[in-house]
């Protein structure tokens, strides 16, 4: 059944891959599966964008289907989470990018790992970020971007929080398909992640002290 979820939602055919969710979910099995199936999904999705055989209206539609599924899941989800939370982490795709699959993705992956996620959206400036890393004190910063001319708005973003004096104490990660080491070293992040996995395998390695 897993496997007909990817299906439907690699197809884009929204109402068969929330009705399977709904089937799964009442079978009792396990959410962490369905995400698992719908992560799948995203990432051919992903591909065959990158491969010009899917275009922008296919990924919007493909993030509605993910939005749709994750609001059934996370019911679920909440009843199983952790009472304490391992720690905030302030989201965001930043400056001059409106991308969000893949920031909507790494969000609802650090909700299911017991993080508190405040999502500030897409186009985020730096002066938005700082404001609400000022206000609820974050462990981890996370800032995703899909466009090349988002590296300036990361380095901006990390600049910011540096100039306000907010660093100490925070880790921030950047991430989006572009993104590697020199991204990484341009922006002054702490660290990156090529995908929503690695996100949250990062952030439990910095909330752990490692």
């Amino acid at each position: 059944m897993p496997d007909e979820l990817k299906e439907a939602v690699v197809d884009l055919r929204e109402e068969d891959a929330l009705a399977i969710t709904d089937r799964l979910l009442d079978a009792g099995a396990d959410p962490l599966s369905i995400v698992a199936s719908s992560k799948e999904a995203m990432d051919e999705i992903g591909r065959r964008f990158s491969c010009g055989e899917a275009f922008i209206p296919e990924l919007i539609m493909a993030g509605e289907i993910m939005k749709g599924i994750t609001a059934r899941v996370k019911p679920r989800l909440a009843a199983g989470s952790p009472a304490t939370s391992a720690g905030t982490v302030v989201l965001g795709t930043v400056k001059g990018d409106i991308h969000d699959i893949g920031k909507d993705i790494v969000g609802t992956m650090l909700d299911i790992a017991g993080f508190t996620v405040m999502d500030l959206g897409v186009d985020v400036a730096a002066e938005t970020l700082v404001a609400k890393v000022r206000e609820v004190h974050p462990q981890i910063v996370a800032l995703s971007g899909l466009l090349t001319v988002a590296f300036d708005s990361m380095k901006l973003s990390v600049a910011a929080i540096d100039a306000a004096g907010l660093r100490e104490g925070l880790r921030i990660m950047v991430g989006g398909a572009p993104v590697n080491d020199d991204v990484c070293a341009f922006a002054g992040a702490d660290g990156w992640a090529k995908d929503a996995v690695g996100a949250v395998d990062l952030a439990k390695t910095w909330v752990g002290g490692a």
